[in-house]
């Protein structure tokens, strides 16, 4: 009897898959996921509550949340991001100074495929730094450090709120890295 109804039911399920089997597969085209970011439009930032020694121009997309001491935090909250700006004053401490942004940098060496360094020159406006691209599944991406040698030291990087998989946040960490390039190039010192 249990036979029987087994021999059955392999029968029935037997004849719906054949049936279901009927005509062309078509194989699932490749895809890729797409991510589209709004047109970066920048304006000028300058925080006059806090007396901060510098202005930049920042992406009128973002959140800006200032901290003590001419601190802050530049948010994105899309794309689950923050770039981190942190303000010091040169007091003589130029070396250490120098010494800190780059040990910041090099820490994340453990996890990062490659670091490439581009150094920043604008002489006009006594702004000089370093450009960090990080590759890889590290931590942060994008680092940089301006001065101007004498009174003024700005450390900025970027996180994501995720675990880090390069691959999956290449596109927010180029449209990140772009910002922080325009805040790098367009600080100047009051």
């Amino acid at each position: 009897m249990i036979l029987k109804r087994f021999l059955i039911f392999s029968g029935f399920l037997f004849a719906m898959t054949m049936i279901g089997c009927k005509g062309d597969t078509v194989p699932k085209p490749e895809s890729h996921l797409r991510l589209d970011y709004p047109m970066a439009k920048y304006s000028s930032f300058s925080n006059s509550s806090q007396n901060c020694s510098f202005t930049f121009e920042v992406n009128e997309s973002s959140k800006v949340k200032m901290k003590q001491d001419c601190s802050m935090e530049i948010g994105y909250p899309k794309m689950k991001a923050t770039i981190y700006l942190n303000y010091k004053p040169v007091n003589g401490n130029i070396d250490h100074l120098l010494r800190d942004a780059q040990k910041l940098t090099y820490e994340h060496v453990v996890k990062a495929d490659d670091i490439a360094e581009q150094p920043f020159l604008n002489p006009a406006n006594k702004v000089y730094g370093m450009f960090y691209q990080v590759g890889g599944n590290a931590a942060t991406n994008a680092q940089f450090y301006v001065t101007d040698s004498t009174r003024n030291f700005i450390v900025g990087s970027v996180y994501f709120y995720a675990k880090p998989n390069y691959d999956s946040i290449l596109p927010a960490a180029a449209y990140i890295k772009n910002d922080m390039r325009k805040i790098m190039e367009s600080i100047r010192w009051k």
